[in-house]
């Protein structure tokens, strides 16, 4: 059970690490006997090993894929069926912050899933200042809105200094995925 006020804490910027950083709060929240929830709203197409890993933590770690993958790809408009499913995932982290059942709540790419226009800003505002008082909430993907930045307790920003892609070294698994 978590003690004292939950945290909105929000993890933004152009660099890689966004999610790494949040699921290794959720990792510090489950040995501290706390439940985590992670709600994917975008990623969707890779298997990610964080998938196989979340079930060795005894089921205080669980993990729903609610999107279908890459977004406004080269320019794309928003395909339909993203953007609902952006919105069943808003609706389960409503549910799953008003079940009782999860100290900590992440929500990864929900930043990129308001930018994109998916989810409306306000909507999630509203829905983050209702959350029952104990319940930690972290919100990942770029460009994250100033709104949700002011409301934040906690804001980190993760920069790109240097990353290997640049270098023609595709995505590792372990490491990316």
């Amino acid at each position: 059970m978590a003690e004292g006020r939950g945290l909105l804490m929000v993890f933004t910027g152009n660099g890689k690490g966004k999610t790494t950083a949040a699921m290794g709060a959720a990792l510090r929240a489950v040995g501290q006997g706390l439940k985590v929830l992670m709600i994917q709203f975008i990623k969707g197409s890779w298997h990610y090993g964080e998938l196989d890993a979340a079930p060795l933590l005894g089921g205080a770690f669980e993990i729903r894929v609610m999107g279908r993958g890459f977004v406004m790809v080269r320019g794309r408009p928003l395909e339909t069926e993203d953007v609902r499913l952006a919105g069943e995932a808003w609706k389960a982290a409503l549910e799953a912050m008003r079940s009782e059942k999860y100290d900590m709540l992440i929500l990864d790419e929900i930043n990129c899933a308001i930018h994109c226009g998916m989810i409306p800003l306000g909507d999630v505002l509203a829905g983050l200042a209702e959350r029952p008082k104990r319940v930690h909430v972290i919100c990942t993907g770029r460009d994250a809105s100033s709104e949700l930045i002011e409301a934040a307790d906690l804001v980190s920003e993760i920069r790109e200094i240097k990353h290997p892609y640049s270098k023609g070294i595709r995505a590792q698994r372990g490491v990316e995925y």
